[in-house]
């Protein structure tokens, strides 16, 4: 990796570091979801980086993938609940993707963000190119298990490229599988622990706000001249990463109902089989190595 690649990774982990601590601040009881992913999403712009995909707001048993529409103004924070606030900042297409945890106004579940903390840490620990991406997930569910919770078997951690947020390689949270999957010198990985208290394991499940670009979807094959324009204003502002409803808003009236139907594959909102139970996701930072340079 070159450095100024090198570079653009570490100006991307620090302005979406920067977004995420200045987001946990304000999670606080009474406080509008919408007001909180503004204020991140403002945050990462005004310190020149660009967003690489929605701020995720998460609550409780919703494990990832959430963020408010443009009209949700009646969303608002309450105390005890669980809030993961996902952030994700890009400079010239090289993505930064980190999160953290909080709980509000009650320590109850205090322990279940130390074992993801602390899985995570381990799993920094022990990652390096050529090494086998299973016993990464085995560190972090013992890690996880050691503090008498689960950890998610089917959410992972993930390589990401240029403008690519999810590429090719999954970083498992349990080391399910018997293939052997090994990073090389100068692949990026985001850790992604996830801890809970419930069953272990997600379902999709009501629409999450979040979409990105089919390319199966040829504008010029769109008979519908408005929804056509629409189509390549679309590709044209997001290209290959995931957008919000809400940052299209400014488009056409009704910009969700054509979104939704006509133009991209909408992504599920990620939530747990038992949803009376709470979850903890906690995704601290990007990392990455090359040539023994960490981020």
């Amino acid at each position: 990796m070159d450095d100024a690649i090198y570079s653009c990774y570490k100006t991307a982990g620090k302005i979406a570091s920067q977004a995420r601590d200045y987001g946990i601040k304000l999670v606080k009881e009474g406080v509008c979801y919408l007001e909180v992913v503004n204020d991140i999403e403002s945050k990462i712009l005004k310190n020149g980086a660009k967003l690489a995909f929605p701020v995720n707001i998460s609550i409780n048993d919703i494990a990832a993938h959430f963020t408010p529409s443009h009209n949700d103004v009646d969303l608002v924070f309450r105390k005890g609940d669980v809030v993961k606030v996902d952030v994700g900042a890009h400079i010239d297409g090289y993505i930064a993707d980190t999160a953290a945890t909080c709980e509000i106004g009650n320590t109850n579940y205090s322990d279940m963000l130390k074992a993801s903390r602390e899985a995570l840490d381990n799993a920094i620990g022990l990652m390096k190119a050529n090494v086998n991406l299973l016993n990464i997930g085995k560190v972090i569910k013992d890690t996880i298990e050691s503090y008498g919770f689960k950890s998610i078997d089917n959410l992972t951690g993930h390589s990401l490229e240029r403008y690519n947020l999810h590429s090719g390689l999954s970083v498992p949270n349990v080391p399910s599988g018997t293939g052997i999957i090994k990073p090389k010198v100068d692949d990026v990985l985001a850790i992604e622990p996830f801890a809970t208290d419930g069953e272990g394991h997600v379902t999709s499940g009501n629409s999450s706000n979040i979409y990105i670009s089919s390319k199966s979807i040829k504008s010029k094959f769109i008979r519908d001249s408005r929804t056509r324009l629409f189509a390549m204003k679309i590709r044209r502002r997001f290209n290959t990463l995931p957008f919000a409803e809400r940052w299209c808003a400014d488009l056409f009236s009704n910009t969700d109902i054509i979104l939704k139907t006509l133009i991209c594959r909408m992504y599920k909102t990620v939530s747990s089989v038992d949803r009376c139970k709470k979850w903890n996701c906690y995704t601290d930072r990007t990392y990455c190595y090359c040539y023994g340079r960490w981020m």
